[in-house]
């Protein structure tokens, strides 16, 4: 069995396999299935400083090839997360490994959520700064699309906590390794990506958009090409560790991630489908590297033959 541990830079993870916010609730949805703490990260669904309702429905859609998301970041805020007995408190009995993802409509909110954070920080590992969901109104894509404002809020994020940062980038821009560089320059330990891809269906019958938000977000099995390339041109870029992300179903998948460049991997629209699947995804990896000869996971990351 090859040793599937991985080094972060900050932290360390047990195996390269987090859940991808967003697609896990907070856990505790899961654990009746399985022991989550086998993963080797579970990412929580984006907090913010109160609570949000989301948008309204409908709000998932199935499309050729994935699914549309529109939930506009329902959650139940920063202070129920920390206390509520299904969130943060469940968390820390499972011995999961925690990451938090937090979102804002305003720098100075960003901030004041890591603040909050920092101060209850027992069985947190690290937070991830969404500033790429392209679902919400204010906030969330615009600070991911535009250099000037990621960099101000990862800033103000890095001087809110001690806690290692992962910044999860947005698809929806023309060279994504240019924003993994402001990341990195503002104190991101890592980054994380892909987010989902701006998109939109239409009900021919009824003439109207099929989610009332009337566009969404892409996620599913077609987007995994696009989102190794972006793995692949940001592992050029920057030096501080990669999470990839987008259409992960199996181990396969998994695998070209980490020759793109990866140190870790999410699994995401394929929990919708299966619960087990970040389990078998850890199986297939695993399967990968015998069959292949090799020891460590580390051996293949990056190592895509050009």
């Amino acid at each position: 069995m090859a040793d599937l541990s991985v080094d972060l830079g900050k932290f360390q993870l047990k195996n390269p396999v987090m859940t991808a916010s967003g697609t896990f609730g907070y856990g505790f949805e899961y654990n009746k299935y399985y022991d989550i703490s086998q993963l080797g990260a579970v990412v929580v669904k984006g907090i913010r400083m109160t609570p949000s309702h989301g948008n309204p429905t409908p709000r998932v859609a199935e499309v050729t090839g994935g699914m549309l998301n529109a939930i506009g970041l329902q959650g139940p805020g920063v202070d129920k997360f920390l206390h509520g007995e299904e969130y943060m408190p469940f968390l820390r009995k499972t011995g999961a490994t925690v990451i938090v993802n937090i979102w804002g409509t305003t720098v100075a909110e960003y901030a004041e959520v890591a603040s909050r954070l920092e101060a209850e920080k027992e069985g947190i590992t690290a937070l991830e700064i969404n500033i790429s969901c392209p679902n919400v109104k204010a906030g969330g894509a615009a600070f991911g699309t535009d250099t000037a404002l990621a960099a101000e809020v990862i800033s103000a994020v890095r001087k809110a906590t001690t806690l290692p940062l992962i910044t999860k980038l947005s698809p929806n821009v023309t060279k994504i390794s240019d924003f993994a560089k402001v990341a990195e320059d503002c104190g991101s330990d890592a980054v994380s990506l892909i987010n989902t891809i701006s998109a939109m269906s239409i009900d021919i019958e009824t003439r109207r958009p099929v989610l009332a938000n009337k566009t969404g977000g892409f996620s599913g099995p077609a987007v995994k090409p696009v989102a190794v390339r972006m793995v692949y041109e940001t592992a050029q870029a920057v030096k501080i560790p990669i999470i990839g992300m987008g259409g992960i179903m199996n181990g396969n998948d998994a695998i070209e991630f980490f020759l793109a460049g990866a140190s870790a991997i999410a699994v995401g629209t394929a929990n919708f489908v299966d619960p087990f699947a970040p389990l078998k995804v850890i199986d297939g990896i695993n399967a990968y590297l015998d069959n292949h000869g090799y020891k460590s996971i580390t051996d293949i990351v990056g190592k895509l033959e050009i």
